[in-house]
């Protein structure tokens, strides 16, 4: 009985994902690259946060080169935090026109490494626009023409959450899910619409008006957030702005990551985005068993006809739901079988990222440690 009642309450869940209105589990909020021959203008300038990024970000600027073909002159300012790798080298010897490189101090007591970098490359920028970008990003040709005329429909933020890197089996299985589990905590069609209390952007890819940033404060608003971007996306929506957010294939991560990567990667923001509570997390440990795991032992050890058809009817939604990210990625559509183990190593990286908060760390980052007890 209580296998049936627990199989229930999952098929419940996975029910009222399927039918809810904004459908956080389709993916309909995209943006792909225009590849028509007008031509980008230079109403932005490209602000690149880089520390220790010297395997990914030549690329990044080759890309960024070739992305706005006739129009070469927005500026592009690349701040250096604090590279003890090649980085500074690599963007010096990148030939990139209208490139300015940023020495980028140790950030102040308060301030995440990233938002200090940020900062320190606004205070040059001139232009309507600005194009936070980050490091590891490649541009397609025909991408920022398309984020224009977005931001050109009344939308003071862009933002396009860019495609994996997918080498290694680690990626092609735990990314899709990543993003998947992404659109259900911040349903992009909420998060698009103005009266809704949703905010969410993603931090690789965001075209923003300079005035809108410098009304909500600049960075130094936000200046300790773990999860910078939607604390940005959040402070540009409060203050009655427009933002979209959708997925595209126009940007993709040159950022390979192995499964060490990936755990690092949530345990780095998941517990704060717990609003670092124990009980929560509990409590959403206990909803991802239910509705991951507990359509699969009703289905196999169910006791009974009904526990099996119960678990088998919400084993299918969960399934479906999942179906359209794998899709849009051009992943195998048999990978949905995985997601209950995808769910699985989240909770655990979920779990590392708690015990590590409780011990009195918010947050690790590329060898920045970010102590609790601040505002």
């Amino acid at each position: 009985m209580a296998m049936l009642i627990l199989a229930a309450i999952a098929l419940a869940c996975w029910i009222g994902v399927l039918l809810a209105p904004w459908g956080a589990w389709l993916c309909r909020e995209r943006l792909e690259a225009d590849f028509s021959p007008s031509v980008p203008y230079n109403d932005f300038t490209v602000l690149i946060p880089a520390r220790n990024e010297a395997h990914v970000i030549g690329e990044a600027l080759r890309a960024l080169a070739t992305a706005a073909p006739g129009a070469p002159g927005a500026p592009v300012i690349v701040i250096d935090d604090q590279s003890t790798d090649d980085t500074s080298a690599i963007v010096r010897a990148s030939g990139l026109p209208h490139l300015t490189l940023i020495a980028g101090t140790a950030p102040p007591a308060g301030w995440t490494g990233k938002l200090w970098a940020l900062q320190q490359g606004l205070e040059r920028v001139t232009t309507p626009r600005v194009l936070l970008l980050d490091a590891d990003i490649r541009l397609a040709p025909g991408i920022l023409a398309s984020l224009q005329r977005k931001a050109d429909e009344g939308y003071a933020l862009v933002s396009l959450c860019a495609e994996p890197c997918w080498n290694g089996i680690a990626a092609r299985w735990l990314l899709p899910a990543f993003v998947y589990f992404f659109k259900l905590l911040y349903p992009f069609a909420l998060a698009n619409r103005q009266g809704s209390r949703v905010a969410a952007a993603a931090g690789g890819v965001i075209l923003i008006d300079r005035e809108a940033l410098l009304d909500a404060g600049c960075f130094g608003a936000w200046r300790d957030a773990i999860i910078d971007d939607c604390a940005l996306a959040a402070r540009i929506k409060g203050n009655g702005h427009r933002c979209w957010i959708g997925l595209t294939h126009g940007a993709t991560s040159l950022r390979r990551a192995n499964f060490g990567d990936i755990a690092h990667m949530i345990a780095r923001t998941a517990f704060v985005q717990l609003r670092e509570s124990l009980s929560l997390t509990l409590a959403v440990s206990a909803l991802l068993v239910v509705a991951f795991w507990i359509p699969v032992f009703a289905l196999a050890f169910g006791p009974t006809r009904a526990a099996h058809a119960v678990g088998l009817l919400a084993a299918l939604a969960m399934l479906t739901c999942y179906l359209p990210t794998l899709m849009y990625y051009r992943r195998n559509p048999l990978a949905a079988l995985l997601l209950p183990l995808a769910a699985t190593f989240f909770l655990v990286a979920t779990w590392y990222s708690a015990w590590r908060g409780l011990a009195g760390t918010r947050s690790v980052w590329k060898g920045r440690h970010y102590q609790r007890g601040r505002a």
